[in-house]
């Protein structure tokens, strides 16, 4: 297994930053020097929205995916942080990251209740992890989806790509609805990167946001890459929120490049953009992706935001003592 320093350098530099490889070719990945960058911020730490812990052999489903994913498109995809536990949230916590999510999904109907479970137990002995949940439009819903936002989950995660499912079911209006009573942001994988899928894309959430304009959504990976439809259902819904996950990265930037007239409309929107990484299923070092949003040069104020801010606002996040 690899290992890795505070700043995503694969060498123990002491917090130094420095190089890491690139999948597809093995480019150079820079990175940025964290404890530095927290320093110029003068923010406490990270707060990442868009990390990912789940039980052990759905994850290793997870990993053999992307292991699969270079024979098949030519497009290689290394787990750069593929370590057990206890080593990944060392490393997390090693990148200066205060609160991260424990994103899980299903894939199929009577995963949901089972993924919840785990992730209370998981939260319970992870303090510093927000209390993720999912659901999935199946018999029984709304009736743990009740019981996680009872034993108190503080984020949920949908991915429609992966179930397959159109965010407008009438099996889980009631879910959504509940969401939008109760605040609960939900991290929502709905743009159609990397593949396309049957109800990926800004129409079926810009029809869902219409019946419910309150819910407070963040769309992954910046809404890849329908960016500007994205920044748009933002700009129309004020409980519209976008993560940064892979976005800006060398690895993105080669496959859906984020277009260069939208990025005013990042800086206004700066109050509703959050952090995310995908950890620990990146092909680069964790560093890469604050250096990717650190050279869009769009000023210190805008990335305190984005890096901590934001995010520690919307789950009240408290610097550790």
């Amino acid at each position: 297994m690899s290992t890795h320093d505070g700043t995503g350098s694969t060498a123990t530099t002491g917090g130094t930053g420095g190089t890491g490889r690139g999948a597809g070719g093995g480019e150079a990945v820079g990175v940025t020097d964290i404890p530095a960058l927290l320093a110029r911020l003068r923010i406490p730490g990270l707060v990442d929205v868009h990390t990912h812990f789940m039980p052990q052999n759905v994850l290793d489903k997870v990993w053999a995916y992307f292991d699969a994913v270079g024979p098949l498109t030519g497009l290689e995809w290394p787990i750069t942080y593929r370590e057990e536990e206890d080593r990944r949230l060392a490393l997390l916590r090693g990148f200066g990251v205060l609160a991260f999510t424990a994103m899980l999904y299903p894939h199929k109907p009577g995963m949901g209740a089972w993924l919840n479970s785990w992730a209370a137990d998981f939260a319970a002995r992870t303090p510093d992890c927000l209390h993720t949940a999912t659901f999935f439009p199946e018999p029984g819903v709304d009736g743990y989806v009740h019981q996680a936002l009872g034993a108190g989950a503080r984020v949920f995660k949908v991915h429609l790509q992966v179930g397959g499912f159109d965010p407008n079911d009438e099996r889980i209006d009631g879910v959504w609805g509940s969401l939008a009573d109760s605040g609960t942001p939900v991290v929502v994988h709905c743009g159609s990167g990397p593949t396309p899928g049957n109800f990926t894309g800004p129409g079926p959430m810009g029809r869902l946001l219409a019946r419910h304009p309150r819910l407070r959504v963040i769309v992954a990976h910046m809404g890849m890459p329908e960016y500007g439809d994205f920044l748009s259902l933002a700009e129309r819904y004020e409980g519209v929120h976008l993560d940064t996950t892979m976005a800006f990265t060398d690895f993105s930037e080669r496959l859906a490049p984020f277009p260069e007239e939208e990025r005013k409309r990042l800086l206004d929107l700066g109050d509703r953009i959050l952090l995310g990484s995908d950890f620990p299923n990146i092909p680069y070092p964790y560093a890469h992706q604050l250096h990717a949003l650190e050279r869009l040069g769009l000023g210190e104020d805008w990335l305190r935001k984005v890096l901590y801010e934001n995010g520690a606002a919307m789950f009240h996040v408290k610097p550790a003592r």
